[in-house]
């Protein structure tokens, strides 16, 4: 993995158990042991304390965490102790949840996902809410955002077995019939070709295009599309080029600017601390002209900054 968390050792699920009921028995919480021992462990590992931290005192450490700690210090820990798809599960159901969509949330996860890891979220939602995640998006969302999501919901795309040049050269001339040539869009045909074909044919079909047209595809779906299906579009086309170039980004724009948006910090950085945050920081450097960890840095403040700034995993400067 090119994750910045990994196994832990010497492991003894016990002892941190055992340092984290220290940390937060009686008046006050030891914050520093608590984030130390959540942000070094990883997902399989911090499971395991948390069934030792049961079976020695009868308690849940969930709970004791959402007890003990406050704000986005709780946030983080708590989603740091749920496991991969559940995690993945949970965010797609509170983005659905009560009044109004977060669309955002939406794009972010189905965008990025294998279609193996699709599967996955389907099934573990199934199980956690006894619901089916396609008829609980399908119901909040509509139009061309809504089929583009339920296309990415088969998790179906076509496996990277070798290209078909051909077929590529198709694909480039399709897309540009649909959108430039044409008065108005034809997004089915978008949303067909860029939700279903291999990642490597789609990355020889955006080459091709820009040969044909000109254009990055990227520049066509921001002159024909617009609103939630243009920002999907476009997280499918940033992540068939590169999801942790797409995950650099997504964190650049959660910290740019006035005011911090946190729960898009906290969830890109707990999602893909096991997975790929090290090609994510790199990418980040390449792309921003500053490193991750200085942003983060810059950007937060207290305990919050020193769990994130362990997940993060070091300074690429």
């Amino acid at each position: 993995t090119r994750g910045t968390v990994t196994a832990f050792a010497p492991f003894d699920a016990r002892a941190d158990a055992e340092a984290l009921r220290k940390a937060m028995k009686g008046l006050g919480t030891d914050e520093e042991t608590v984030l130390t021992i959540l942000t070094t462990r990883n997902n399989a590992q911090r499971q395991e304390i948390a069934s030792a931290f049961k079976t020695l005192f009868g308690r849940d450490l969930v709970d004791d965490l959402k007890s003990e700690l406050t704000g986005k210090l709780e946030t983080l820990m708590v989603s740091l102790m749920r496991p991969a798809y559940i995690f993945d599960a949970h965010a797609l159901k509170h983005a659905i949840k009560g009044a109004g969509t977060n669309e955002k949330v939406l794009t972010e996860i189905l965008a990025s996902r294998t279609p193996a890891e699709v599967q996955n979220i389907k099934q573990v939602y199934q199980q956690e809410y006894e619901a089916d995640l396609e008829d609980k998006i399908t119901g909040e969302t509509s139009g061309h955002f809504q089929r583009l999501l339920v296309v990415l919901l088969q998790g179906n795309r076509d496996p990277d077995v070798g290209v078909d040049e051909s077929l590529v050269e198709q694909d480039a001339q399709v897309l540009f019939r649909a959108g430039e040539l044409k008065w108005g869009t034809d997004e089915e045909k978008f949303i067909t070709i860029l939700g279903t074909r291999s990642v490597s044919h789609l990355r020889r079909v955006f080459d091709k295009y820009m040969t044909i047209s000109g254009f990055q595809i990227e520049e066509t779906i921001d002159r024909e599309t617009s609103g939630d299906l243009e920002k999907l579009l476009l997280a499918v086309v940033k992540c068939i080029r590169s999801v942790p170039a797409y995950f650099a980004e997504t964190l650049y724009y959660s910290m740019k600017g006035a005011g911090t948006d946190d729960d898009t910090l906290i969830r890109v950085m707990v999602s893909r601390s096991e997975v790929d945050l090290l090609d994510i920081r790199q990418e980040f450097r390449k792309n921003f002209a500053k490193s991750l960890y200085q942003m983060i840095q810059k950007d937060t403040s207290g305990d919050y900054r020193k769990a994130l700034l362990l997940l993060c995993g070091g300074d690429d400067d």
